[in-house]
């Protein structure tokens, strides 16, 4: 298996959909050129990798992140990182981050993650715990606020803990 790390390009966008919809996840279009777009800005960096030149699996570089804290700090983000289902826990992921966190280093000494809550995300937490990162002590955020001890919430997508971690 070769696997081949590379930036988003003009091609990607619906390779990257139609490949998500083959496994029944709606990965618009439209994000990947929106994507390509702040990539070209300057804004984020995509990163894609291919198995065997095939499709398996992205992740960004938020240059400013979204969530309040990092944004604050300065501190870059690792975001929307996705591998399809069959590429999963065979070293794609990995080699995704590597390239992410080395990409990172070259501007700051800290990156910063987001993951979900839910079972969905477990691979994800598993793989970030073992990278190193550990929680930034601001608790559950949900894209809009941060959640407090009381407040009900809807357990999705957007609800996340927030990690943090030293490159050296």
């Amino acid at each position: 298996m070769n696997i081949h790390i590379r930036e988003l390009n003009e091609h990607d966008p619906v390779v990257i959909s139609a490949s998500f919809k083959e496994q029944g996840w709606n990965k618009p279009v439209d994000l990947y050129l929106n994507y390509l777009e702040e990539q070209k800005n300057g804004d984020r960096v995509s990163i894609i990798a291919e198995v065997d030149n095939t499709f398996a699996g992205y992740v960004n570089i938020l240059w400013n992140s979204y969530y309040p804290s990092f944004k604050d700090k300065g501190i870059p983000e690792i975001n929307d990182f996705n591998v399809l289902i069959k590429y999963r826990c065979q070293g794609v992921g990995s080699k995704l981050m590597d390239k992410a966190e080395n990409i990172i280093k070259e501007r700051s000494e800290i990156v910063g993650i987001g993951v979900g809550l839910f079972s969905d995300y477990g691979n994800a937490q598993i793989l970030y715990a073992k990278r190193g990162y550990i929680p930034d002590g601001k608790g559950i955020y949900n894209s809009h606020r941060y959640i407090e001890r009381g407040d009900t919430v809807i357990i999705d997508d957007d609800v996340a803990l927030y990690l943090i971690k030293k490159l050296t």
